[in-house]
């Protein structure tokens, strides 16, 4: 499992629980994603380890070497929330200054739109390149229309810590007062998948495709969670 952190990219051995650093690669990446398409393909942003904003730089080997794509608009950009569609991996969204979107999978960009007030990530559809999900200090939401009107994606509207949807169009969301919750991009009602973690809350959340029940997630105390039953219970990682 890859880990992005603030000195580099680190992989995580699930069975010996070992973690050692990429490459010497040793930059802040505060935005990473993995190209759904293409293993071994990331994105990321953020700070160079000698200061500054990286842009928009590419990994095409797991992350052992990196290459500058893009400065972003208004740039050299930081995204801290950025997203590949996985409807049309050519769109990725990122927010520096306001939303930003490319349709050459990083290369140039556009200015589409105002983030939405106390915006902490994003997630972009697996149905449509068009629609987003933003994870907010007021709640989840969601566009249709290129992040230009956004309607709630959840009844409630207390803080949500992260929203990620699996290529599947399966909608992940941490929820503060509602815990883990689920529902389809195709429909259906949400799902309350685990509504106590005490007092940690969920940052992010990862699911391996090849088995969606297992899934890991890392929380503000610098914790790493795992579940073998789809997010229903949990145990730190590394215990039995």
């Amino acid at each position: 499992m890859f880990i992005a952190t603030h000195h580099g990219l680190h992989a995580l051995d699930l069975d010996t629980g070992l973690t050692v650093q990429i490459s010497d690669h040793s930059d802040d990446l505060m935005g990473f994603v993995a190209d759904p398409v293409a293993p071994g393909g990331f994105l990321a942003s953020g700070h160079p380890a000698r200061g500054g904003n990286l842009g928009v730089i590419a990994s095409s080997d797991g992350g052992a070497s990196w290459a500058k794509l893009s400065d972003g608009v208004n740039g050299p950009v930081d995204f801290h929330q950025m997203d590949i569609s996985k409807a049309d991996p050519s769109v990725v969204w990122g927010n520096y200054g306001g939303l930003q979107r490319s349709r050459d999978a990083g290369r140039t960009w556009e200015q589409v739109a105002d983030a939405p007030l106390g915006l902490i990530n994003i997630a972009a559809s697996a149905r449509s390149a068009e629609r987003l999900y933003a994870a907010t200090e007021t709640g989840l939401w969601v566009s249709d229309a290129d992040a230009r009107d956004w309607q709630p994606a959840h009844p409630a509207d207390a803080p949500v810590t992260f929203v990620e949807v699996m290529a599947d169009g399966m909608i992940h969301a941490f929820i503060l007062g509602e815990g883990l919750v689920r529902r389809h991009e195709d429909g259906g009602g949400w799902e309350q998948l685990h509504p106590d973690f005490e007092q940690r809350f969920l940052l992010y959340y990862a699911a391996d495709p090849a088995n969606p029940d297992r899934a890991f997630a890392a929380t503000q105390l610098g914790e790493i969670l795992t579940s073998d039953d789809g997010g229903r219970s949990w145990r730190q990682f590394g215990t039995d």
